[in-house]
């Protein structure tokens, strides 16, 4: 038996941060599903521009897309979609098998329209419909304007992927949008039991720009110092672990009780951003630390690797609350604001994947004279 598969009878399922046309085509990925190695897989732009930029495993569908008239957003589509459909088609077994639990492959909305409700939930509803498989999951990120879309789309019986999460107040209204959205249905006298929602919680990013602040204070000296040093590399995993707290409340709560009856299921928390960042970090610090009932975590191909080669398979998720909360006090004490760091995590997220898809769509564009 390997981690993933130790973790999974933990109540934790360990997804797949990537996709490939190769995988696709070579058996690799049909592989380390039916292995037990992974339950899932996510997708971003950054995922996409990096297999289409940097390989040349679409040139025979791209050549003839380059030829057509078709814009680069509807080159990137077409080579997406028929990668999403095939995962979809690969992990359809598992999704049965786990009656809905698992075998989900994701697929994000344009990242360039991340601050517009309307157009996002218009533009989760086309993609749900194109894609047009039952274990498709729509990414839409978590954003003030990205919740009622949220809202929207449950109601609407779409399977979401709440992506770009980083804070406790956030994810709150996360699963106020989901509950909401499912309590929608459900008074509209429609099904909810097929329903199913992830909400990714972003980790290392966290320490990243947490720490780089510590690193200033430490440079002080004096007791300040001190007491920055001790709190260098644990905020990211203190915080998802807060996160977990809030998640068993409300999905705990008699509110979520009713619509449990009607069939709903629990919005899991999933562990995204979950390679280490800092090489002085052991390489699986963000999934061996976040190991729990009822989650998810997303992991990029080195961290897999690394995970079922060398990882350590305990409950350790609802370990060590008291010191979670103490590290993030302790934060606020030396004047690093959580609060600021988080809504810098997001604008810079929502950024990335932005640059991410227009860096994609110009890697498209430049190879059509290279292909056509």
């Amino acid at each position: 038996m390997n981690n993933s598969q130790k973790a999974f009878g933990l109540g934790q399922s360990i997804w797949y941060d990537n996709i490939q046309r190769k995988l696709l085509e070579n058996g690799a990925l049909a592989g380390m599903i039916s292995s037990g190695e992974i339950y899932g897989v996510t997708s971003n732009p950054s995922i996409f521009h990096n297999a289409i930029a940097n390989s040349n495993d679409y040139d025979a569908e791209l050549i003839p897309l380059l030829k057509s008239d078709k814009s680069p957003e509807e080159i990137f589509e077409a080579l997406a979609v028929k990668d999403i459909q095939d995962a979809c088609d690969l992990f359809f077994n598992l999704y049965n098998v786990t009656k809905g639990g698992d075998g989900f492959v994701s697929l994000e909305v344009n990242p360039k329209l991340a601050h517009e409700t309307d157009e996002t939930a218009s533009e989760a509803k086309r993609l749900w419909d194109l894609v047009s498989r039952r274990n498709l999951m729509i990414k839409i990120p978590a954003t003030l304007a990205g919740i009622p879309a949220i809202k929207k789309s449950i109601a609407a019986g779409i399977n979401v992927n709440v992506t770009l999460i980083f804070s406790q107040e956030r994810y709150e209204r996360v699963m106020e949008a989901y509950l909401s959205g499912l309590e929608e249905r459900i008074a509209a006298g429609r099904p909810v039991d097929k329903i199913a929602s992830v909400a990714s919680f972003f980790v290392s990013r966290m320490d990243t720009k947490v720490d780089k602040r510590l690193e200033a204070i430490i440079e002080e000296g004096g007791e300040r110092g001190e007491k920055a040093m001790a709190l260098l590399g644990k905020s990211a995993v203190a915080n998802a672990k807060l996160a977990y707290q809030r998640f068993q409340k409300v999905f705990g709560s008699g509110r979520f009780a009713e619509i449990k009856k009607h069939g709903g299921k629990v919005q899991r928390p999933l562990w995204a951003s979950t390679s280490t960042k800092n090489p002085a970090f052991p390489d699986v610090l963000y999934v061996d630390t976040l190991i729990g009932a009822k989650t998810v975590n997303t992991v990029p191909p080195q961290t897999l690797v690394a995970f079922n080669d060398h990882g350590t398979v305990q409950p350790t998720l609802e370990t060590g609350m008291e010191e979670a909360a103490q590290v993030l006090a302790a934060l606020e004490s030396l004047g690093i604001s959580v609060r600021t760091v988080t809504k810098e995590l997001e604008d810079e997220g929502v950024a990335s994947f932005t640059d991410a898809f227009e860096a994609l769509l110009a890697t498209i564009e430049e190879r059509r004279p290279q292909l056509a």
